[in-house]
């Protein structure tokens, strides 16, 4: 009974493979590498090539033993997407469809998929809750949405259950420090301040203080990327106790200010990191954060790290690994 990982040697996929190893599951991971890293997987059998592949899925689903799947292999850049749309549609919509059928037809019944928050687009009430309108932004986001329908028939028509987990701001690095974000593939807030740290750029740019927040920049719900493999984990035990697929938010519940992100990578890495203010950038929501109540009722699950462990998680990582996994030990 063997986990295949789909984009298992990214960031968030690393991490829920060593979660899943820790819980003595067999996996086995395919990737093509284009943003992922052998060392991220090192000890785990890692098959290099596309989901879209039908003939390599399923002669991994048959070699492995294969009976869950864990999606996380696509695109993720939202402004990629908006002067690239084809390129996402393409790869989350039409590659996740072409999984699913190879998935079928080799007997798998059980996916979990990285959604995302971006399904949400700007809400307009908050906390945000998996009933909340989809109305995405960006290609993106909407390649998701078209993603977790597609498994809604899937599960009609084949019975293909699945857990479709909608990630807000996700962040940090193993407790180790030995696996974590690579920062040259991401624009994410937490890796820039790390870069701004480090001197790999020059003063973080501060996108709007002006908001209408308690220090006037947007707040975000910033979740530890160990707690999302967790949330993975909780999801195919619920497959495989028989229960019903369904959509959950994963979250801390609670909202972070870009100020108080910055606070706590200063605090985390003793240095003092310039920012420059400048405007706000067109279609950034002043806040958002998650209702994460039902995956609490449904998973058992609740996010356990607050931010200043996720920021410090961060920077242990980015600190000791600054070129990321080709980062080479120092001589002694």
């Amino acid at each position: 009974m063997t986990v295949l990982v789909t984009g298992g040697a990214g960031y968030i996929g690393s991490h829920t493979v060593r979660a899943l190893w820790e819980q003595g599951r067999s996996v086995v991971v395919l990737d093509n590498l284009e943003g992922g890293h052998r060392a991220a997987v090192a000890g785990t059998p890692l098959v290099v090539g596309d989901v879209a592949d039908d003939g390599l899925v399923r002669t991994v689903v048959a070699e492995h033993g294969v009976t869950a799947c864990i999606h996380f292999a696509a695109h993720k850049a939202a402004g990629e997407s908006m002067a690239n749309p084809g390129r996402y549609f393409a790869n989350n919509v039409g590659s996740t469809n072409a999984l699913l059928e190879a998935l079928r037809l080799g007997g798998v019944g059980h996916v979990v998929f990285s959604s995302t928050a971006a399904v949400y687009g700007t809400p307009e009430v908050l906390p945000v809750t998996e009933s909340s309108p989809i109305a995405p932004e960006s290609p993106y986001g909407e390649s998701k949405a078209m993603a977790e329908r597609i498994l809604d028939w899937y599960d009609a028509c084949h019975g293909m259950r699945s857990v479709r987990l909608r990630y807000f701001n996700a962040a940090g690095a193993s407790e180790d420090a030995s696996i974590g974000e690579d920062w040259s593939v991401t624009l994410n807030l937490v890796p820039l301040v790390m870069k701004a740290a480090l001197e790999r750029i020059g003063q973080l740019s501060l996108y709007g203080t002006d908001y209408p927040t308690r220090d006037g920049t947007a707040i975000r719900d910033y979740v530890h990327v160990s707690d999302l493999a967790d949330a993975h984990v909780k999801a195919l035990d619920h497959l495989e106790a028989g229960r019903a697929s369904t959509t959950l938010n994963l979250g801390t519940g609670r909202g972070s200010t870009v100020r108080e992100v910055l606070d706590a990578a200063r605090a985390a890495s003793g240095l003092p990191i310039p920012v420059v203010e400048v405007d706000r950038r067109p279609g950034d929501p002043t806040a958002v954060w998650a209702d994460t109540s039902k995956a609490l009722e449904v998973l058992g699950w609740k996010a356990t790290r607050d931010l200043d462990v996720i920021v410090g998680s961060a920077w242990a990582w980015h600190s000791t690994h600054p070129d990321g996994y080709e980062t080479r030990p120092r001589p002694t």
